[in-house]
């Protein structure tokens, strides 16, 4: 379980169609193989390590639901570690298991607002001042209607994660609230 509160950004070292390596922070010195890593918002298991880099394999269905498959050598993705349990639990509940993949309608501008159009799936599980997920960072949704939903991002977010860099176009992870889901699957 993640909060959703970016520790890191890391560069894509290397992609395959099996895996993916990812540049290692300094500050990952607690890590292991079987180790689990936010990376940009999808929870995927360290399979090799050394000093400098995390290698992860990358099952076919992460790859279909996920924007893994358009990095490239030198993109910057963000990075966090796993809950430790009794630490405070800022952002939200994040589970890292992506639901679908975004286009970015209008990228931050002066006043951090982002637009992002959104899948009709996701109907319903976007609600206005509640949490969701893009590219692993916790954010409170400002503004939302049939197509499209708004968050601002303050300068500490644009500074710590990749989202200050995202451009019209441009995808992005999407992972809705887990409340929201399961008060959804009530109703059914």
């Amino acid at each position: 379980m993640f909060t959703g509160l970016i520790e890191a950004k890391g560069r894509t070292l290397d992609r395959t169609d099996h895996g993916i390596r990812i540049e290692r922070p300094p500050i990952f010195d607690d890590l292991s193989i079987g180790s689990s890593i936010s990376v940009a918002g999808i929870c995927l298991t360290v399979a090799e390590l050394t000093q400098d880099w995390m290698q992860f394999d990358v099952h076919e269905e992460t790859w279909k639901r996920t924007k893994l498959d358009t990095l490239e050598k030198g993109d910057f993705v963000n990075l966090e570690r796993p809950l430790k349990v009794g630490e405070r639990m800022g952002g939200h509940i994040v589970q890292g298991h992506v639901d679908c993949v975004a286009r970015v309608a209008s990228p931050a501008q002066k006043g951090g607002m982002i637009t992002i159009e959104y899948p009709s799936s996701l109907r319903g599980l976007i609600v206005e001042k509640g949490s969701i997920t893009v590219d692993g960072v916790s954010l409170t949704v400002t503004h939302v209607d049939t197509e499209t939903f708004s968050v601002a991002l303050i300068p500490e977010t644009l500074k710590k994660t990749t989202l200050g860099n995202l451009k019209e176009g441009d995808r992005v992870n999407l992972e809705a609230d887990i409340l929201g889901k399961y008060a959804r699957s009530f109703k059914a």
